[in-house]
């Protein structure tokens, strides 16, 4: 897995406007993003607003009256924190330093905070990258719950097709907790890794020369076992693409419209969201979802609420209580040196155990916070200049959790 070890600056990072990337009548072909280039700084400070200029993308439609968001608005930029590098600044400092595009802080329903850099907009929308793998734990669980999916059964039977790769014999539950005995190199942006694999295959990435780009699917079906299933946990973006595909086969239609229906629909959302797509029209369940900021807002309270919006159980309680109960022991190595106390359970991460706050993590600075305790509720979206940067994800931990603090005494 690539990291970075960037050391916290307290240089401004510059906009994509300020960098000149895709200004100008036309842009000059410098300042234009590529497939090569579309998610590396400075290219991912535009690209991550703009993912529909560069994509295929499927509709996650929004439905209904617009929910309104009630502000309160405090000034919680001067809260001070211990920061990564054990020096002390304060959130409104942290914030710029890690290349954030927008940050939204609420506490029971309401938002006390809300700001926005590199040109973002509240009506933006902004690639969730990873925390899309928490909207599809979340789709799992109201499918469950309906009866139209089995957690216990082997993926083979949910989708016959799975039967010819490592994943034959896996269950949901395995997946969805990311605990199969599936080889999967989790490597960004090295040529033949395979996420590398699912970068082409999504058309995040181009073919190399002379080759057609398979699908996502195809990819799926190229894995093989390497040890038992259910042993420990492994993070593998492609465990949401098995259980997406589960999921669409149980319900007959695709990711997109039934988060629309199960989802979206029921939040108040003021615009539509969307996926990308492969070639063969597949969303990429496990990185390709994009939404404004206070869409994602609105989910993560409904998430605070237990899965209430209004009179409206969106997500059974049940599988919220469950999602908050993971088990530490089954983290090792990085795992359990980087979350001394966390666990992963229905694509979400658990901060700390005991607590069971939630957090929906995606490369290059995505976040969304969920202390279901308290009813605190912190959004992230960023633009880092590289995939993984442990400083900067500790520092914006460290902000969030000071946050927290500050606002509800714990």
């Amino acid at each position: 897995m690539a990291i970075t070890n960037r050391k916290l600056s307290d240089a401004q990072p510059k906009t994509a406007r300020e960098m000149g990337i895709m200004q100008g009548f036309p842009p000059p072909p410098e300042k234009r993003p590529t497939k090569e280039n579309w998610d590396q700084a400075p290219f991912n400070r535009w690209s991550f607003q703009n993912m529909r200029t560069l994509f295929p993308t499927a509709d996650v439609r929004r439905h209904g009256p617009i929910s309104l968001l009630p502000h309160n608005l405090r000034e919680l930029g001067h809260t001070r924190y211990r920061g990564a590098d054990g020096a002390e600044r304060t959130v409104a400092e942290g914030l710029a330093m890690t290349y954030t595009d927008g940050f939204l802080l609420a506490h029971r329903g309401e938002v006390l905070s809300e700001t926005y850099f590199n040109d973002m907009q509240p009506h933006s929308p902004h690639l969730g990258q990873s925390v899309s793998k928490s909207l599809i734990g979340v789709l799992a669980g109201i499918l469950h719950d309906e009866g139209i999916l089995d957690l216990s059964a082997p993926l083979a039977d949910l989708v016959p097709e799975l039967g010819q790769c490592g994943y034959a014999n896996a269950t949901l539950t395995q997946v969805l907790d990311m605990q199969s005995g599936v080889k999967f190199t989790e490597d960004y942006g090295l040529p033949d890794s395979d996420m590398t694999r699912i970068d082409i295959a999504s058309g995040w990435r181009p073919a190399p020369t002379g080759q057609e780009a398979p699908t996502i699917r195809d990819v799926m079906l190229t894995l093989r076992q390497e040890r038992p299933h259910g042993d420990l946990f492994s993070y593998r973006s492609i465990e949401t693409d098995v259980v997406a595909w589960a999921l669409e086969r149980a319900a007959g239609k695709s990711v997109a419209d039934l988060i629309s229906e199960r989802i979206w629909a029921h939040l108040g959302a003021e615009r539509d969201a969307f996926f990308t797509v492969d070639s063969a029209g597949v969303a990429l369940a496990d990185g390709g979802f994009n939404a404004t900021m206070r869409d994602y807002a609105r989910f993560a309270l409904m998430m605070a609420n237990q899965g209430r919006v209004g009179d409206v159980q969106v997500v059974p309680k049940a599988w919220i209580d469950m999602s908050r109960q993971g088990d530490p022991g089954k983290f090792t190595g990085e795992y359990e040196a980087r979350f001394k106390k966390g666990a992963y359970k229905n694509f979400w991460w658990i901060l700390d155990a005991d607590r069971g706050d939630l957090m929906a993590r995606g490369v290059f600075g995505q976040l969304i916070y969920v202390d279901i305790e308290t009813g605190f509720v912190v959004v992230i979206l960023s633009t880092w200049p590289d995939y993984l940067i442990p400083s900067f994800s500790d520092e914006v931990i460290r902000a969030v959790l000071a946050l927290r603090q500050a606002v509800t005494g714990e």
